[in-house]
């Protein structure tokens, strides 16, 4: 039984330890090797994942055929393509590891009997929804309206150990400079 999984469903919902129980069998526990594309662009996307260890990101590749990140997923946090599980449409992201990750996993059929069995956990997905969506407008906001300097320290702020687990040039895709600006940034910082 996953502890971390049953501590997020508590803190949505409340239910009993039997039901707990049962609910963690709807998920697949699966351990997946660092650089490992689990959706690629043009596929549907046929998982929602909650993290039980390790680093994961989102990206597209531009017109000039570069990485774009568009997000990093951490312990304690869901990964999917909403869009593309939900309505089971071919996805327009890639989703890799960057470390070695466990995930709890569950596909469109089984979270449909999941959710039959237990309606309660539809607030649980609402709530995740809430938060990515969140997370996402707060991330187009910093984008357009901060300066490089205020998006890192942004980053360092919503993601404070995750410099020393990824590598910088990943960090500056994230926040839409080169890893040269970010290196004379992060200089600056340091003399401050």
């Amino acid at each position: 039984m996953s502890s971390e999984l049953s501590t997020y469903i508590r803190q949505c919902v409340s239910l009993s330890e039997k039901d707990l129980e049962e609910i963690i069998l709807f998920f697949e526990n699966v351990k997946i090797p660092k650089k490992t594309r689990l959706l690629q662009a043009g596929e549907v996307c046929k998982f929602e994942a909650f993290i039980l260890k390790g680093c994961i990101k989102t990206f597209f590749i531009n017109q000039e055929g570069h990485e774009v990140i568009l997000t990093f997923a951490t312990e304690n946090w869901w990964i999917s393509d909403l869009a593309s599980f939900n309505d089971q449409k071919p996805s327009k992201m890639y989703i890799e590891t960057l470390e070695d990750c466990q995930l709890l996993q569950i596909d469109p059929q089984k979270k449909l009997e999941l959710l039959e069995r237990f309606p309660v956990l539809e607030k649980m997905f609402r709530l995740m929804v809430q938060r990515h969506l969140s997370s996402s407008q707060e991330r187009l906001f910093s984008t357009i309206a901060k300066t490089a300097d205020e998006r890192y320290d942004d980053f360092l702020q919503r993601f404070p150990a995750l410099p020393m687990r990824i590598p910088q040039h990943l960090i500056a895709s994230y926040l839409g400079i080169t890893p040269e600006f970010l290196s004379r940034l992060r200089k600056r910082k340091l003399k401050k």
